[in-house]
């Protein structure tokens, strides 16, 4: 495996170009299905005409994860059985051709298509992004921790905050998860557990059916506080009221965390303790506190 050099000179990356690519392979376990998703561009098609009948819905539910008011386009866009252009165009036919305006859940919904759109657009522009670097490259200060012993409780969802758990559950078991919770995840690994956004980053590509490079370094980035048009550093996701507001009733959490299942509304948040179900990893709050007095003095 040969070493690649800066293309603007001299530079020599800390990464190897690797013989082959690893830890993409997708499990199909029926024919024409990977993971519960049907392959190709009938079926992508399908799937976005069956959006189209509840897209008026998207921007008022698009953050509920017990819900399935979300697109679920990304795996077809992703792997080109549909396009943007087709996703636009269905939009703006709902929408009598007003890219703003009009149906407030297609507007919203054309927004994401865009952000899409940028993040592909900024690997052309800013090629360090895709080289391991932070687009605030300053952020590179950070004390990042490397904790690989929590960083695999995270990755299982054993961490012993149940939205965080759910969600990272819900990924091992579906290969896709729920874009609030992707923020949720990731601002409690690289916020509140300090763990280098890049471990986070590269274990997304590992596992997602939706594996987009270019939006998952933006995702990643954005939450983090490192990228272009990032989240204020003093913004860290509150897992526990992320999962009030987002999640009331504990469907979701009691879908992907059984052991929390007999546990009231109210209680399955932030539970007491359960048998069977790990004590939080840890000190939200302090957690949250460290992360903001570490990027308020950076330079």
């Amino acid at each position: 495996m040969a070493e690649v050099g800066d293309p603007g000179g001299g530079e020599k990356l800390n990464q190897k170009v690797p013989g082959k690519l690893l830890h993409f392979s997708i499990e199909a376990f029926n024919s024409g299905v990977v993971n519960g998703w049907k392959t190709g561009e009938k079926a992508a098609q399908k799937r976005l005409k069956a959006f189209s009948e509840i897209v008026n819905k998207y921007q008022a539910e698009r953050d509920f994860p017990a819900l399935d008011s979300t697109s679920r386009l990304s795996p077809y866009l992703n792997s080109g059985a549909i396009s943007i252009r087709q996703c636009v165009g269905m939009a703006l036919k709902l929408n009598d051709g007003h890219w703003l305006g009009g149906q407030d859940g297609i507007a919203c919904w054309i927004s994401e298509l865009i952000w899409r759109e940028f993040y592909t657009h900024l690997l052309v522009d800013f090629p360090r992004l895709s080289k391991g670097k932070p687009f605030r490259e300053e952020t590179d200060q950070i004390p990042w921790s490397y904790d690989k012993d929590r960083f695999e409780r995270w990755s299982r969802g054993e961490t012993g905050v149940p939205i965080v758990d759910a969600a990272m559950r819900q990924l091992n078991e579906t290969a896709w998860m729920h874009n609030r919770l992707r923020m949720i995840v990731a601002s409690f690994l690289s916020k509140n557990m300090l763990i280098d956004w890049r471990w986070g980053e590269r274990y997304f590509m590992q596992r997602l059916i939706d594996a987009d490079f270019a939006s998952n370094n933006g995702g990643w980035q954005w939450t983090a506080s490192t990228g272009t048009d990032a989240a204020p550093y003093f913004r860290v996701f509150n897992p526990y009221s992320q999962s009030r507001k987002f999640d009331p009733k504990g469907e979701f959490i009691r879908k992907f965390v059984p052991e929390l299942a007999s546990l009231d509304d109210k209680g399955i948040h932030d539970p007491p303790p359960v048998a069977g179900y790990p004590q939080v990893i840890c000190d939200v709050g302090a957690g949250r506190k460290r992360a903001i007095e570490l990027f308020s003095k950076l330079k």
